[in-house]
């Protein structure tokens, strides 16, 4: 049921917003608890995108899927299809064997509940809304791939809200990568002829050994961590092929970027002891996330408004990536985080996921449905603020160059 509040005859906005949100709360919380109970994982989320295109659909968005070449993104929008344009994002893939203990379900719904209440109060706002169903946030890269197809093209700001064990508004992410790293020996028996064999584990074990040896020359926020997919065949012949899976993050994509060469350099060497040949292959990972402090600041205010007290993240937060990084590089963005958990509990663990079944998790859903929606609402209409929010964004650009 769509509420026919007209936004230029309220004389608050932002407490219908609430009182819409509140109202709808359950139906948000069964969105929610249904992607829960049915997980799926990278570019298969096809319950999960007709779920939320139905209900978008039913709330007067007009809804296009599949879009960007990606069967499991959508876009739903309202308004004039004038500037300005915010992007509401959704994310709703799961973790392999997991679930949904990353909350993605709680930032599906909370990106529902926001649209829901912008199309109550404001089905005549100047400008658009809309909500962008990203998939595959959990390795895929879904928002890279809507970007190089045009997706986020005319829009003007982005923003949504992740799960996590404390309400903080200006945190970064890490810039990450893959590196893929075999070595091509020669297989031998290992008793009766190793002389005639060319230890590809060797060299595996070498280049592991190497990049431990780096260790002290790394900074608190310089991760690389890896693992050995295939190691050899049998204990009694020698491996002839080994190969590893490397995540290496940092700050900055410079700095990541830097690593990148270190471990190559690190893995050349251990061929090169052993007389291995070795290919390595990165995969293009995410950039850092550059949260927009005017936006961030707007989210920050409305999160108060709702009792709720912010916290500034600590000098070594320990944090993952996110390719709403990649999306903050090309247009203002945020991603902010809203505590459901003790700070003890770390995401991606079966402790946090039974908080993201949680009362907490419900009560974050629905604070940052109403936060959300209450940010493009200020966007909407004070249009001077997306001018400063790119002035930001330029300025954030030209000091990275």
């Amino acid at each position: 049921m769509v509420f026919m509040y007209n936004y230029f005859m309220l004389r608050d906005p932002k407490k219908s917003i609430s009182d819409i949100v509140t109202q709808q709360a359950e139906i948000l919380w069964d969105i929610s608890i249904n992607l829960f109970n049915n997980p799926e994982i990278a570019f298969q989320e096809y319950k999960a995108c007709q779920t939320l295109c139905e209900y978008l659909k039913n709330n007067g968005y007009s809804v296009e899927t599949p879009i960007g070449g990606l069967d499991t993104a959508f876009r739903a929008s309202l308004g004039s299809g004038e500037f300005p344009t915010i992007a509401i994002l959704a994310e709703y893939d799961a973790l392999v064997g997991l679930g949904h203990a990353c909350g993605h379900n709680l930032i599906a719904a909370s990106a529902v509940g926001a649209a829901m209440a912008l199309a109550n109060i404001s089905p005549k706002v100047t400008g658009t809304v809309q909500v962008i169903g990203t998939p595959a946030e959990e390795g895929g890269g879904g928002k890279i791939l809507l970007i190089n197809a045009g997706i986020f093209k005319h829009v003007d700001a982005a923003l949504m809200f992740h799960p996590a064990s404390k309400n903080m508004v200006l945190r970064t992410s890490l810039a990450s990568s893959r590196m893929k790293v075999e070595f091509y020996g020669k297989a031998s028996h290992a008793a009766a002829a190793p002389e005639e064999g060319i230890n590809a584990l060797d060299a595996m074990i070498l280049t592991f050994n190497n990049i431990h040896a780096l260790r002290p020359t790394l900074t608190p926020m310089d991760t690389i961590a890896g693992v050995i997919k295939n190691g050899g065949e049998a204990s009694n012949i020698i491996p002839a092929y080994t190969c590893a899976e490397f995540s290496i993050r940092s700050l900055t994509t410079n700095r990541r970027d830097e690593l990148i060469e270190k471990v190559r350099a690190c893995a050349k060497a251990g061929a090169l002891a052993v007389g291995c040949k070795v290919n390595c292959v990165v995969t293009p990972g995410y950039s850092q996330m550059i949260p927009n402090r005017i936006l961030a600041g707007l989210f920050k205010s409305n999160l108060e408004s709702l009792g709720l007290a912010v916290e500034d993240p600590s000098p070594f937060e320990r944090m993952g990536s996110t390719d709403m990084g990649d999306v903050s590089h090309i247009i203002p963005a945020i991603h902010p985080y809203l505590a459901i958990a003790p700070e003890i509990v770390a995401g991606h663990t079966l402790e946090f996921k039974d908080y993201v079944f949680s009362e907490t998790g419900k009560t974050a859903m629905l604070n940052a449905a109403k936060a959300l929606a209450m940010t493009v609402c200020d966007l909407l209409t004070n249009t001077d603020l997306l001018h400063k929010a790119r002035e930001e964004l330029t300025e954030a650009q030209l000091g990275s160059s």
